[in-house]
């Protein structure tokens, strides 16, 4: 068996937080138009606007996902739904061979479809840790409802040029009883627009862990938005998962039971 094969199958291998796959796929408040100054936003302002970036009443698009691992890689087109920020459904569409497997986010729950066996496997609480498709997105991050002002304390620890380009940057430290996996979150702000570059992420110990970068910022009706997204684990710092948005539109119709298990079967 191929080995992203074996992580599929024991897991579906490492990290999609909300910001990503899922992820770009939500609103942001649009800026300000014209000449007129308009102060800075807050530290939370920023964050919130972090939080809410792709979130939208409903969406759907397209999208290719790059998987790049130590001794292997993949390429994958998915189609995806989403409602709110409970409800997700994605399904492959390439490579052939793989047309039809699908995954169900919903009530907080997950579910996963293999055509080949026609089996629909719920994914146990043991296994939110595992990889997400072979991505470098867990089947947690899918699912975690946590919000950046809300679960960590914050303050706004540089402002100026990084790179080149005026950025601000917040770090966020977990609150004392948030159920959070992180022991910090540092979050770099494009100063031009207000909107995330880069997400790093710690583990308790302060360690870095992985980090999630956007990048291909293209206009959508009145919004910008990001039409690619990178996570790169620390260690091997060589792997990555980019995901790049082909196709997205926000506001869609969709029928009341879209996001079901029948519906993840079809």
């Amino acid at each position: 068996m191929d080995d992203w094969k074996r992580a599929f199958l024991s897991g579906w291998v490492r990290a999609l937080s909300r910001w990503s796959v899922m992820a770009v796929m939500g609103l942001l408040p649009s800026l300000a138009a014209g000449g007129a100054e308009v102060p800075d936003p807050t530290p939370r302002q920023m964050l919130d606007r972090v939080d809410n970036l792709h979130r939208g009443s409903s969406s759907h698009g397209v999208m290719a996902m790059k998987v790049v691992r130590e001794n292997w890689s993949r390429e994958l087109k998915l189609e995806f739904w989403t409602q709110g920020k409970d409800n997700t459904l994605v399904r492959i569409l390439e490579p052939a061979k793989e047309k039809g497997t699908a995954t169900l986010r919903t009530e907080g729950k997950i579910w996963n479809y293999l055509p080949k066996v026609s089996q629909v496997i719920k994914i146990p609480a043991s296994m939110m840790g595992s990889s997400w498709m072979g991505s470098h997105f867990s089947n947690d991050d899918l699912v975690k409802q946590n919000r950046l002002a809300d679960d960590y304390e914050f303050v706004q620890t540089f402002t100026g040029e990084r790179d080149g380009a005026p950025v601000a940057e917040i770090t966020c430290t977990p609150k004392a009883y948030a159920a959070v996996v992180w022991g910090r979150v540092v979050v770099t702000v494009s100063r031009a627009d207000w909107l995330p570059r880069r997400l790093a992420y710690f583990d308790e110990d302060l360690r870095p862990v992985r980090t999630l970068t956007f990048a291909d910022f293209r206009p959508l009706g009145d919004l910008s938005i990001p039409r690619v997204a990178r996570m790169v684990p620390e260690d091997p710092a060589q792997e990555m998962t980019e995901i790049r948005y082909e196709d997205l539109s926000f506001n869609v119709a969709l029928p009341a039971d879209w996001f079901s298990i029948r519906e993840l079967q079809r």
